[in-house]
């Protein structure tokens, strides 16, 4: 796989509401297991993560700031960064810190880096089916409330481009939009009439009327839509004749034993939501150590 060029996270400003909101999630009242068990006392400990399966790593930062907000005192040593291929057994994560931040943090950050490396390892494989071609790959809107901002993160990671963060980002024109507004020229119109410069208008199309129809009223990017390989090609001959400067990108129902097909008859971009919907979990452990340091062997805990 050929590592992204960029993959930005998000600031922690905006970042640490949702950690903290999560954290208060999972710990509520108390985590009920650790405090039983440790008493108050303050104990030093260390542990490990270990890649269960093959993968893309993402979001070892964000699993970092999740046992940092809980001590700051904890020191997380990454042995592999994001957008790193992994292998099953691997250690990529390195901890050192209070036992009780480790032990209450464990599973929040878990569960981010394993679904951010999930959804980083499906776009890879996505992007590499389609590496050698001119196409790039964009994601969807179809994301886990909450979780928006990271999973197109991963997404990044992966290899892949973000569509669109939010319906203010760009000015994309639906089925139902054109159904509400009358038609597409009318929706192009009455949307040009307020929109902020600097964005564009991408109108999704599908039938070749319809296409005809964009192109005339001035869309800057138009989608094709659940199209068939052959009216996708007359589709963008249609584009391409009228203004090469038109974005094209192909959408609906994308899979990996599609997607070539797709890119080979030169649309620009290539939109898939089962990068994020239906990519699984990568499986990731995190063990105490060495000697199962803590609460097996009290004679190997450290004071602090």
């Amino acid at each position: 796989m050929k590592k992204p060029k960029s993959a930005i996270l998000p600031p922690w400003i905006v970042l640490d509401p949702l950690l903290k909101q999560w954290l208060t999630e999972d710990i509520g009242r108390g985590d009920r297991t650790t405090d039983g068990l440790l008493r108050g006392e303050n104990l030093w400990g260390t542990a490990h993560w270990e890649a269960k399966a093959p993968g893309i790593v993402a979001g070892l930062p964000v699993a970092a700031r999740v046992f940092q907000l809980l001590s700051d005192r904890l020191q997380v040593k990454p042995t592999v960064k994001d957008g790193d291929q992994c292998d099953r057994g691997q250690v990529i994560l390195q901890l050192e810190g209070p036992l009780d931040a480790l032990l209450m943090g464990e599973r929040v950050a878990l569960n981010l880096a394993m679904r951010l490396s999930g959804v980083a390892t499906s776009t890879g494989e996505y992007v590499d089916a389609i590496a050698d071609l001119p196409t790039q790959l964009v994601d969807t809107r179809k994301t886990t409330p909450g979780l928006r901002l990271l999973e197109k993160y991963a997404i990044q990671v992966g290899g892949a481009k973000n569509h669109r963060m939010g319906l203010d980002d760009a000015v994309l024109i639906k089925d139902n939009h054109i159904l509400a507004a009358g038609g597409i020229e009318k929706a192009i119109a009455l949307i040009r009439e307020t929109m902020p410069y600097p964005l564009t208008i991408e109108v999704e199309t599908e039938t070749i009327e319809q296409v005809k129809t964009a192109v005339n009223a001035g869309a800057d990017i138009i989608m094709l839509d659940n199209m068939s390989l052959a009216m996708m090609q007359e589709a963008i001959e249609i584009i391409r004749q009228y203004n090469s400067r038109i974005k094209i990108e192909a959408s609906g129902n994308i899979t990996l034993q599609t997607i070539r097909q797709v890119a080979e008859i030169g649309v620009d971009y290539i939109s898939t939501s089962a990068t994020i919907t239906r990519s699984p979990w990568l499986d990731i452990s995190m063990n105490l150590g060495p000697g199962n340091l803590g609460i097996n062997d009290p004679s190997k805990i450290r004071m602090i």
